[in-house]
């Protein structure tokens, strides 16, 4: 731009040009805010990929629910640059594909929901979003959690964990909910063979964890655990004080065990199907969901890692991003960063969406991903066209998921 108008300038005589090239240095200067929004979202040109995801939950959204409201969905998503789609597939006590193990372990096949009934939401969103170019990776939401009142919990009450106390209800908002033990066996077993299902019969690219693949601190106490712990340690029981730091650890190891049997358990079945993570930061997750996604990371157990910074202060969110185990982690594999775009009564304003993406992409992240796709601009206070005009500014091109088998380097 500067050298065609310096070309103009020479045209007209020496004089005209200095003072128009001193107005224009003048606006810079007194507007340099506008100049650099144009300019804060658009991706570095060296890069040959990016993660532009989203997450598509059927909680306080029905994006999942109609045939034509997910295709239209998918269509919208790839027509503003997005890459990647995580969907929900294990949430409230169901799964929210036909699901032969559920129906064994519990007696249900599918969320009753009725705009789930008579369709394969999972391969509506597989074959749909590929023929968008999407990267699909199902997400399974709920992890070791179910409802209080739900068919798995009332067919398998010895599956449930509990406080010191012996009380099992764990209160999330206003729902009542209970969590299975992920040190039982038989748990183990019902959690892998729903994972397994999903990469044996549906042509995803990954699947996806985050903390309620761990467990409450505050939970563990039942009468298995406990047996099991007083077996490894010369008959002492578990300590009183849940945030005991070897109780905590001992704990923590034993998902990370069982973390590593899936992980095999996933490979057995489909090698190059992205075993992928999204956790809160790693202090979060471990002292309060015993989920040592640092320790897995470094095992290899985690290939694509989508942290959730949902938090309003810049200085707090750019301080997780700093975190040295997030520096360690980005060395290995994609490290992206998850950003909340609203909730039903929390509305984030596209400012602040615009200023977290350009503070990733300062930082060298992998990418970003959204939580969650209604309040990208369906749930908002602004208009969803102005929302739409910010995303489309930030993902001004197309480009590729980054994917660590597909080419994707550090």
């Amino acid at each position: 731009m500067i050298e065609i108008f310096i070309r103009w300038c020479r045209k007209r005589g020496l004089f005209v040009g200095v003072v128009m090239l001193s107005l224009i240095s003048a606006l810079m200067l007194s507007f340099p805010f506008a100049f650099e929004v144009e300019a804060q979202n658009v991706p570095r040109s060296r890069q040959t990929s990016e993660l532009r995801g989203v997450w598509l939950t059927n909680i306080d959204s029905d994006v999942l629910f109609a045939r034509d409201r997910l295709s239209k969905a998918l269509q919208k998503l790839k027509q503003l640059n997005f890459n990647t789609v995580y969907p929900t597939v294990w949430n409230w006590g169901y799964t929210l594909y036909p699901s032969k193990v559920a129906q064994r372990v519990f007696g249900r096949s599918l969320d009753p929901t009725p705009g789930l009934q008579g369709r394969d939401m999972l391969k509506e969103i597989v074959d749909g979003g590929h023929q968008q170019g999407l990267t699909v990776i199902p997400w399974f939401e709920f992890g070791f959690m179910a409802p209080a009142d739900s068919d798995l919990a009332k067919r398998h009450p010895q599956w449930l964990t509990s406080r010191r106390n012996g009380t099992k209800i764990v209160k999330e908002g206003i729902h009542e909910r209970v969590w299975l033990s992920p040190f039982r066996p038989d748990v183990q077993q019902f959690i892998q063979d729903l994972i397994v299902e999903i990469v044996r019969n549906y042509d995803i690219d990954g699947i996806q964890f985050d903390d309620h693949f761990g467990l409450p601190t505050e939970l563990g106490y039942d009468p298995y655990t406990v047996a099991l712990y007083r077996k490894e340690h010369r008959g002492q029981a578990p300590p009183n004080n849940f945030q005991d730091p070897e109780w905590v650890r001992w704990r923590a190891d034993k998902i990370t065990n069982y973390m590593k049997r899936v992980f095999k358990a996933i490979k057995n079945v489909k090698k190059d199907c992205l075993v992928s993570v999204a956790p809160n930061p790693q202090r979060f997750s471990y002292d309060f969901f015993l989920a040592d996604w640092e320790k897995w990371e470094r095992m290899g157990l985690v290939e694509e890692l989508v942290m959730q910074i949902y938090r309003d202060d810049l200085q707090v969110f750019n301080s997780e991003l700093e975190r040295p185990e997030v520096k360690s982690a980005k060395r290995h594999i994609p490290v992206s960063v998850g950003i909340l775009s609203g909730l039903k009564g929390r509305f984030v304003p596209t400012q602040q969406i615009e200023t977290q993406v350009k503070n990733a992409r300062d930082r060298n992240f992998a990418g970003v991903s959204f939580f969650f796709y209604e309040t990208l601009w369906n749930m908002s206070k602004e208009k969803p066209e102005q929302r739409q005009t910010s995303f489309q500014k930030m993902f001004l091109t197309p480009i590729s998921h980054p994917n660590l088998f597909k080419g994707w380097k550090p």
